[in-house]
């Protein structure tokens, strides 16, 4: 059977094209044409650390209480028989606010005074006998005075006053109402001065000192900022939350801000200077930090320890030095000791 010359020069060309596409080394491998970086070479883009002012913005939210708050309560079992204040008044340290009824009170004084009174004429009629008696003048005085003393306080204790300046809350009893020991009057709050309590965590408890100042905001009061100090930064870390509590103090002088309310707050550290990297040269493993660092185009897994941050960088405190290279895009396909090569940035798409 013989083949026709046209299907022999077919069959012919085709081996020759065979021949020549094995011959082409495949693209990104050895020898694949320019700009190849061979099989293990891992593109990268990387930034240098540096040395920048630092300043830690440290935001927080608490809760805000007054300078000096007290539950009037009453002391023993009595009738109310006058109200001297108005629910939200302004009062003086000092100023009455309840009277209870003092008739009890008054016979159990009259009655002391009176004992005391006979006892000591006893004691004077009975002079001659003084070696004999158990007691002495001074001590039968020092009794009695005592019984005078609780009767008296009995008496104070049928009006109530105003331990400290500030504005009363609302009136839970009224006129000719029975109180118990204990029962719940009005409440009294000095917000002269607001407290605000809240917690940082123990990252930047290098920052929290006495006098720093602060700022805050209320929830409900929009538009409007309150600047304050802080009065005291707690001796202790809360071994669940390791976060420490503060209390800052800012003046209310127009009353606005009420004990309760959700505030905001910010503080600011003085800058200093800092070894800053980005964020996202960071690999977390274990709980430890590490970030990869580039040197003659091989990647070398650095330990490092951070210290402050702020949006988008993180200050190293160990590990890394100034100039040094580190990966900020590709380090999570990298490892030590990998062989890689300098990319551009990925540009960010335009709105």
């Amino acid at each position: 059977m013989s083949v026709r010359p046209s299907v022999l020069a077919l069959f012919g060309l085709f081996l020759i094209a065979c021949s020549n596409g094995a011959s082409q080394p495949p693209a990104g491998r050895p020898g694949g044409g320019p700009g190849s970086g061979g099989p293990d070479v891992v593109a990268v883009v990387t930034q240098a650390v540096a040395q920048r002012q630092l300043q830690v913005d440290i935001e927080a939210v608490g809760t805000a209480r007054a300078n000096e708050s007290v539950s009037v309560t009453s002391k023993t079992s009595n009738t109310v028989t006058a109200i001297r204040f108005k629910e939200g008044q302004l009062v003086r340290r000092g100023a009455v606010l309840v009277e209870f009824d003092p008739a009890q009170a008054q016979a159990d004084l009259a009655a002391a005074e009176a004992a005391r009174i006979e006892s000591r004429a006893n004691y004077e009629r009975s002079r001659a006998l003084a070696n004999t008696q158990v007691l002495s003048a001074s001590q039968m005085d020092q009794i009695e005075a005592t019984r005078v003393a609780a009767a008296q306080a009995r008496l104070n204790d049928t009006v109530i006053r105003a331990p400290f300046s500030g504005r009363t809350g609302l009136r839970r009893v009224s006129v000719g109402g029975l109180v118990s020991p204990g029962t719940m009057i009005t409440t009294l709050d000095d917000t002269s001065l607001i407290k605000i309590e809240f917690t940082v965590p123990q990252v930047h408890q290098h920052v929290l000192r006495e006098g720093l100042a602060v700022s805050a905001q209320a929830s409900g009061l929009p538009g409007r900022t309150f600047e304050g100090k802080v009065i005291t930064v707690d001796s202790r870390v809360d071994p669940v939350t390791r976060a420490i509590s503060v209390l800052a103090g800012i003046a209310n002088d127009d009353g606005i801000l009420k004990p309760g309310t959700f505030m905001a707050v910010r503080m600011h550290s003085s800058p200093t200077a800092a070894l800053l990297i980005p964020e996202a040269a960071i690999v977390p493993e274990q709980g430890r930090m590490f970030a990869f660092v580039v040197e003659d185009g091989v990647a070398l897994k650095r330990e490092i320890t951070i210290g402050r941050r702020r949006p988008g960088e993180v200050e190293i405190a160990s590990g890394l030095q100034e100039g040094q290279r580190v990966i900020v895009e590709g380090a999570l396909k990298v490892r030590h000791e990998a062989r890689v090569r300098e990319a551009a940035a990925a540009t960010p798409p335009s709105s």
